[in-house]
């Protein structure tokens, strides 16, 4: 096994809008990001996930077809990365994959709940000739946590500070907080949308991915009757530790929440209520756990690029300094990424990878199952 100690870290989020991946070097105690790429999802790719997010026909078929299809594009992205860094595979330790989740059902009774992420791991160490890590939320889940987020370990191990305070705010498909204490017990658990939302509402108004810079949300004005109808969400009322996805938050749900509001003209004033929904809790979550201590707030996440929900985050937070990952060396599109970098070298070293104050789990475990390189 190499003893350079680099690893690639590769993720795709409830966007399912591309692949990224970042090379990692942990020698000497730091962690370095060397080199990254993004390699956009063709969109039969992203349709054919988004398909089985929901229970649909002919599940296994297609799922099985597209865990090796989604493989090989992981294992495509390593090695373009390797040839832009002009390294050869043998000198990186291991990958470590998130997968594309499918299915995400952590409160169901007990011995019943799951997760699924798909992207064979088998296809990734075959095609690439690298040991790699995968399939990282289903060990917490088995030691009766909800396998998720799995960030906040990640987070304390790059961004604490004994000095200060701080949260650190991932802003994917799903909205994450970690909340770092200076000295004290990491919180942290999902808020809720993060994206997902204002991605499905442009996407099937404009057929747009995603709102650049949230100029359409800036553009309408926030519903503040459906603003309170949508925070009536169960998901909101929880306790953590807690974590959700496309399952409670997709564009069926919403569609039905809006035939109780027929008041609204304007399509853009929908993408501002659900831009406001986002900021709303995540800075709620945020206020509450700072318990009115003065915190650093650092985004992360697509999110952090959306020019308007930071607008409104530093509204919501104004008592706090709100900036994003890269004042702590991490450039926000990059941090999930690097984070299962750490957590393959965390499962390689036999080190736990989760925090079981985060995700609920019974104790603290290694995360993934390793699959031998050549």
């Amino acid at each position: 096994m190499p003893d350079t100690n680099l690893y690639i870290g590769l993720m795709s989020g409830t966007s399912a809008d591309g692949i990224d991946v970042a090379l990692v070097d942990f020698n000497n105690n730091a962690i370095k990001l060397l080199a990254h790429s993004e390699r956009p999802l063709e969109p039969e790719i992203k349709e054919k996930i988004l398909q089985l997010c929901q229970p649909s026909d002919n599940e296994i078929e297609r799922m099985g077809a597209l865990d090796r299809q989604l493989g090989g594009q992981f294992a495509i992205a390593c090695m373009q990365l390797l040839s832009q860094a002009k390294l050869p595979a043998t000198a990186i330790t291991a990958i470590g994959s998130h997968g594309q989740t499918i299915r995400h059902r952590p409160t169901l009774p007990l011995g019943n709940a799951f997760t699924l992420q798909i992207g064979d791991a088998n296809t990734i160490a075959e095609l690439t000739g690298i040991t790699t890590v995968s399939d990282f939320r289903r060990r917490d889940i088995a030691a009766g946590g909800q396998g998720a987020p799995l960030a906040p370990a990640f987070h304390k191990a790059a961004f604490h500070s004994s000095k200060t305070s701080r949260a650190v705010v991932n802003i994917g498909g799903m909205a994450n907080i970690s909340h770092l204490p200076s000295r004290g017990e990491v919180i942290g658990f999902d808020t809720g949308p993060g994206n997902v939302l204002l991605d499905t509402w442009i996407f099937h108004k404009q057929s747009k991915t995603y709102d650049r810079d949230g100029a359409w949300a800036a553009s309408g004005k926030c519903i503040p009757s459906l603003l309170q109808q949508l925070l009536q969400h169960p998901y909101f009322h929880l306790s953590p530790p807690k974590s959700t996805g496309r399952e409670a938050f997709n564009l069926t749900w919403l569609l039905e929440q809006l035939k109780h509001h027929a008041e609204y003209e304007k399509n853009e004033d929908i993408q501002a209520t659900l831009l406001e929904l986002t900021a709303v809790t995540i800075s709620q979550d945020v206020l509450a756990l700072s318990k009115g201590e003065i915190l650093e707030v650092y985004i992360c996440g697509g999110g952090a690029y959306n020019q308007q929900l930071m607008h409104r985050l530093t509204q919501l937070m104004a008592e706090h300094s709100v900036a994003s990952t890269e004042n702590l060396g991490i450039a926000p599109e990059w941090v999930e990424a690097v984070a299962f970098a750490w957590l393959a070298k965390q499962t390689m070293e036999r080190q736990s990878g989760n925090l079981p104050a985060v995700t609920g789990a019974q104790r603290s475990v290694p995360l993934g199952g390793i699959y031998w390189g050549f």
